[in-house]
């Protein structure tokens, strides 16, 4: 099949699906420069050490950080955080890969073959591998195709799904020529079908999704049955450790090291587990951080632009301080997004600047920046008109001050952003307060029950963009959240991402999704930040690992320099 030019897309994505991984930096020094190749693209490159395996010893263990341990294993589940991805891509199957330039390409491992097979109607074939098995050695079919069709469909609302992924749009999925071949038929066309088991999505078996009970629960320990090169081999919950080891089970290529270990880290932890020679990669988070790991020996720092973003979320719903439109815009204006790019950036890219789009990043076909201007004048007299009167340093109205919770993950990284947030909207008399929250339980007990004014997180982004639109910014009052946590949105917001979905031209689906954008920036939605920067420190002798861009892992390959 021949390869598709794509762009990223958040997954709470990342979305998803939302991580809660550290990708902005603390103040800047303007003494210091930016690493090589930090004013390269999105889209344009990757940077891992690129190895022959035949330079590779065998064995071997690397050694990754978690925030905490997963409250879910199940990546398509409303409670799974971004960082169960990580865990998860060494062992569940995907229908593609992605090279560092954004092209597509079936991932023969699982898939000999996925098409588009007829548009009227649309039908997606999906031919597996037959050497495909499970970790029981039981054969992947179409079945678990079909049985996470129908979780995903939304037709019953028990299963707690993160996003649909185009799945409400399948009328059927039959077996084709035999077990080994599912034949997707939509009842509405669906732009972003590739992504429906690539990306951030995966395909669990059908004892997974046959049932809301098994898709909610069964996961929820650690997961099951899986199908890639790893497995999990122990998790201590005591110490916060997850080991994973080859699967016996595996057809493909054998993977060059002997096992990956995730070590659940406080974020102040992780340069000087890197320095200690506890971990192998860490995302940079400030100059500082920048200075000592260029410093620690045998570590190399290696870029390229990252398809995850910071965002600043509020929370419109009713009885909200920040449920009325217009208000929320006009805070908008009045944070200087550019100078929070400026102080958490300056030094670790060449020309630091804030990500003007919610559905696409900067260096990805579709990218256009249709943020609102900063403007504190405006902002001011906008709170004039809504009746927020200044009464002294503060603006009140009925008795009731202008005052709001920012709540974020307990990092200094993002204290720094919301204390100069803090700095802008008090210079037009919005009072904020900061609230720190532990990463366990995060998104569980805080941001998906709305418990927040506005707060901070991270998007992850893949290659397909459309297919998350209804996931995070489309609105039913009633109906399942999903990714929407600040349960903002309108009828004509729906009907746009509607439009987007079923265009199967890439150029004007990309232009409805555009028109999204502008319409979420006029609402208020949220508020996007900053764009990673991509600065991964990783142990020199790490190949085919470290900072991949829009590139998927080829987890076989990865490994140490003999």
């Amino acid at each position: 099949m021949r390869t598709q030019r794509t762009t990223a897309r958040r997954r709470g994505l990342a979305v998803p699906f939302v991580a809660l991984t550290l990708v902005l930096a603390g103040c800047g020094d303007a003494e210091e420069s930016a690493p090589a190749g930090a004013a390269a693209q999105l889209g344009t490159t990757s940077d891992i050490n690129p190895r022959d395996v035949s330079e590779l010893r065998d064995g071997g263990n690397l050694r990754l950080a978690l925030t905490s341990l997963p409250e879910n294993w199940n990546v398509l589940h409303t409670d799974a955080s971004g960082e169960v991805g990580a865990l998860a891509r060494p062992m569940m199957p995907r229908a593609f890969r992605t090279s560092a330039s954004g092209e597509l390409s079936v991932d023969t491992n699982f898939f000999t073959d996925v098409r588009l097979t007829s548009t009227e109607p649309q039908q997606v074939t999906y031919t597996i591998n037959p050497k495909a098995v499970w970790s029981d050695g039981s054969p992947i079919t179409w079945e678990d195709i079909a049985s996470q069709a129908n979780a995903l469909s939304g037709r019953d609302t028990s299963y707690l799904i993160k996003l649909t992924t185009g799945f409400d749009r399948v009328a059927k999925v039959e077996r084709g020529a035999d077990d080994r071949e599912a034949v997707l038929t939509f009842a509405q066309p669906y732009s972003e079908w590739r992504g429906q088991f690539a990306g951030n999505s995966f395909l669990y078996p059908k004892s997974v999704t046959a049932s809301a009970e098994a898709f909610n629960n069964s996961l929820r320990d650690g997961i099951t049955l899986t199908a890639g090169p790893f497995l999990v081999r122990s998790v201590d919950r005591a110490q916060g450790r997850v080991v994973l080891a080859h699967n016996p089970r595996w057809w493909g290529a054998t993977p060059k090291l002997d096992t990956i270990t995730f070590s659940v880290l406080s974020s102040e932890a992780l340069i000087p587990a890197l320095q200690n020679n506890e971990i192998d990669a860490v995302g940079i988070s400030s100059i500082d951080e920048m200075k000592t790991a260029r410093n620690t020996p045998g570590v190399a720092i290696r870029r390229a632009p990252g398809n995850s973003w910071s965002h600043l979320s509020f929370n419109g719903s009713p009885g909200s301080i920040l449920a009325d439109p217009a208000l929320r815009v006009a805070v908008s204006k009045a944070i200087d997004r550019q100078g929070i790019a400026t102080a958490v950036q300056n030094g670790l890219v060449e020309n630091p600047k804030p990500l003007g789009n919610h559905v696409f990043v900067e260096g990805q076909i579709g990218y256009r920046d249709n943020s609102l201007p900063y403007d504190p004048a405006a902002a001011a007299a906008e709170l004039d008109a809504l009746g927020w009167k200044l009464n002294g340093e503060f603006r009140e109205k009925d008795g009731r001050r202008l005052k709001f919770r920012d709540v974020m993950y307990n990092a200094q990284s993002w204290v720094q952003i919301a204390q100069v947030i803090q700095q802008n909207l008090a210079r037009v008399g919005i009072e904020m307060e900061i609230v720190t929250k532990p990463g366990a339980g995060y998104f569980t007990d805080v941001i998906k029950p709305g418990d927040f004014d506005v707060a901070h997180w991270v998007w992850s982004g893949d290659a397909f963009p459309l297919s998350s639109l209804p996931q995070v910014y489309a609105y039913n009052p009633g109906g399942e959240l999903q990714g929407n946590y600040g349960r903002i949105g309108s009828p004509e917001i729906n009907a746009l991402i509607e439009r987007s979905l079923v265009e199967l031209d890439p150029q004007r689906a990309n232009d409805l999704a555009n028109e999204v954008d502008r319409e979420l920036f006029e609402i208020g939605f949220s508020l996007p930040l900053v764009q990673s920067t991509g600065n991964v420190a990783v142990r020199a002798d790490l190949a085919n690992y470290g900072a991949p861009g829009l590139a998927s892992y080829d987890y076989t390959t990865i490994g140490f320099v003999r």
